[in-house]
């Protein structure tokens, strides 16, 4: 009898740091590790797409073309290279047109891309076909995802009343929505429509064992092409689950390399190597050549300190080729393995946890687990608080996650719509803090959310919610013939060349306008210099200083703390109702903030680039 097989898809360079770095990763720190990864043999390594194209440009100023063709020339199809899509939304937190898909997987695939992991933060199937077909046209492999999500936990029953209790009248329980046959149907949906590859993606972690077993083995049993299992150790379920998923046969498994691995990422490769040598699982990588990133992975991490939540804890030194396991924990494995078999899962929970525990890796987040959310929102949430001097907002933030997302139409967290809810969590717990109603503040997205524009909703919303929050009842789609190209304008001061020199650069602006515009700038300035050495940087354009003078007039201040990208107003500009007089950067989602009626701006109190906190003025006006 053949051994069984087990194809793993590497997420270090992408989800992994993502997960537990806030997707800092320098390309200086990759390109040692890519001779190593191209002998390692994975089956696919995940490298591009997700939150990679905006962070590389936003924190590192580095793009992300050059990071997809520099690992794509090194690894030389040794293995299959990904990039995770958000279907409408691409790689961006908006819905674009078709237009803007095909240019950028056709650039993508290109550039050397195989694999495109489609999925839509919603499950809404009309969201990924067009993505699937695009994907296959162009010559690549389309791996459509389905969400993995559940359903929210029933609130505490108001004390019932006289009369209720006299007659024992019963509440009827919420039909539940997110059962096994909710997420079969949109894969075999998927499959239909051309995917060639299937994920069931936990990207909050929140399958528990049981729960792969039943999903992945009716996932198996009702389509043809092979089964990836995607998921995180946040809560943690993940190895105890992705151990379940090999007993249920699953394809494909995605996994990180020891460092940047467990907590919130995907679990370590070297603990589901351990439970496959016991199962006779042949796990299909060079685990020395794993061993040899591992070792290099370390210091990598020490550099990231700055944004690791878990800087001080680091997992021990362990290689599962050479370190021989204490009896005690050897046992560990067998008894999790025994368990999984029989299904019972407390003990199974337990033997997991008490390996990861051993190795020093992160304990389970209670709180993640409660408000069932990403790890990377999460870590996203911790650090964007954290730069705004607002963490005492965290707890509350993440208590009040399960509630928006009720209110939003039951939708799945992850990217966008994990920024959108966290992003809008965070709005509420600062209006309760005030001591204002909820909702008082939303973002643009929010709104765009409630209206329709992301895409049919798990569930209904509330129309009275809806029109609550957009003013309007109706649920109004996403309109295609609205989206307008930006323009590639021309930088006057630094020769009079365009911001963007060719495709791929227009593309960024396409996807990503304020922070491409920022990170093409200085691709321009950096040509101008080299051609004018002599000539002097010029000076730094910025927005009126701030006065002394004490406030008198009417203050727009800032709803949430953020970064501001854009001022579009002046001292004496005369504003309309609506037009918008800056965009700032909160929870990684660009706001536009609008007049809200006609004014006059007299003084405007920030720069470019400035960090405000929540309610610092932004413009006095007469």
């Amino acid at each position: 009898m053949a051994t069984k097989k087990l194809k793993i898809r590497d997420l270090t360079l992408r989800d992994g740091q993502q997960s537990l770095f806030a997707t800092r990763l320098k390309q200086s720190d990759i390109d040692p590790l890519l001779p190593l990864y191209k002998d390692a043999g994975f089956y696919i390594m995940e490298v591009w797409g997700g939150a990679v194209p905006d962070s590389v440009m936003r924190y590192l100023d580095e793009s992300p073309w050059v990071r997809l063709r520099t690992i794509s020339k090194a690894i030389g199809g040794k293995s299959l290279l990904s990039a995770l899509s958000r279907g409408r939304n691409l790689f961006g937190y908006v819905p674009y047109p078709d237009s803007v898909l095909e240019g950028f997987y056709k650039e993508a695939i290109a550039n050397g891309l195989n694999v495109m992991r489609i999925f839509d933060a919603l499950n809404d199937i009309d969201n990924v076909k067009e993505s699937i077909r695009l994907i296959n046209e162009l010559g690549g492999i389309a791996d459509a995802a389905v969400c993995y999500t559940v359903d929210p936990k029933e609130e505490a029953p108001a004390k019932k009343g006289f009369l209720a209790s006299l007659f024992g009248k019963k509440e009827k329980a919420p039909e539940k929505i997110f059962t096994d046959e909710y997420f079969v149907q949109k894969a075999v949906e998927m499959e239909r429509l051309g995917a060639k590859i299937i994920t069931l993606k936990d990207m909050a972690g929140l399958v528990n064992p049981l729960r792969a077993a039943s999903i992945i083995g009716k996932l198996k049993a009702a389509v043809k092409v092979p089964v990836d299992f995607h998921t995180h150790c946040t809560p943690g379920y993940g190895l105890a689950s992705s151990l379940m998923a090999i007993l249920n046969g699953v394809d494909i498994l995605d996994t990180n390399i020891w460092f940047f691995g467990e907590g919130s990422a995907a679990p370590a490769i070297e603990l589901v190597y351990i439970f496959c040598q016991k199962l006779g699982v042949e796990v299909d990588v060079n685990m020395e050549k794993v061993g040899e990133i591992r070792d290099r992975l370390e210091s990598i991490r020490r550099n990231l300190a700055d944004v690791d939540l878990n800087k001080d804890h680091f997992p021990r030194h362990f290689n599962p080729l050479t370190d021989k396991l204490p009896a005690d924990i050897d046992a560990l494995f067998d008894s999790a393995i025994a368990a999984a078999k029989a299904g019972n899962e407390e003990v199974l929970l337990d033997a997991c946890h008490a390996i990861e525990d051993y190795f020093g890796f992160p304990k389970p987040n209670l709180l993640v687990k409660e408000a069932e959310v990403p790890g990377g929102m999460y870590s996203n949430m911790v650090a964007q608080l954290k730069a705004l001097n607002s963490s005492d907002l965290l707890e509350d933030a993440m208590k009040l996650i399960p509630k928006v997302r009720r209110d939003a139409g039951l939708v799945p967290l992850v990217t966008p719509t994990s920024q959108i809810v966290g992003a809008q969590a965070v709005n509420l717990a600062i209006d309760r803090k005030k001591g204002n109603p909820d909702y008082t503040n939303t973002s643009n997205q929010f709104i765009s959310l409630v209206k329709g524009e992301y895409g049919h909703t798990p569930a209904p919303i509330d129309p009275a919610f809806r029109k609550k929050i957009t003013g309007d009842a109706t649920e109004r789609p996403y309109d295609v013939s609205k989206y307008k190209k930006p323009e590639n304008p021309t930088v006057d001061d630094l020769s009079g060349v365009k911001l963007a020199s060719n495709n791929e650069e227009y593309l960024l602006l396409e996807l990503l306008p304020n922070v491409a515009n920022k990170f093409l700038r200085n691709r321009r300035a950096e040509e101008f210099a080299a051609n004018q050495p002599k000539v002097e940087a010029p000076a730094e354009v910025t927005a009126e200083v701030k006065a002394d003078e004490p406030i008198t007039g009417e203050v727009f201040r800032a709803p949430m703390g953020g970064r501001i990208i854009e001022i579009d107003v002046k001292a004496g500009d005369k504003v309309k109702k609506g037009q918008k007089m800056l965009v700032y950067e909160a929870m990684k989602m660009e706001n536009d903030l609008e007049a809200e009626r006609d004014l006059t701006v007299k003084r405007v109190f920030v720069t470019v680039d400035e960090v405000v906190g929540t309610d610092a003025p932004l413009i006095e006006f007469e």
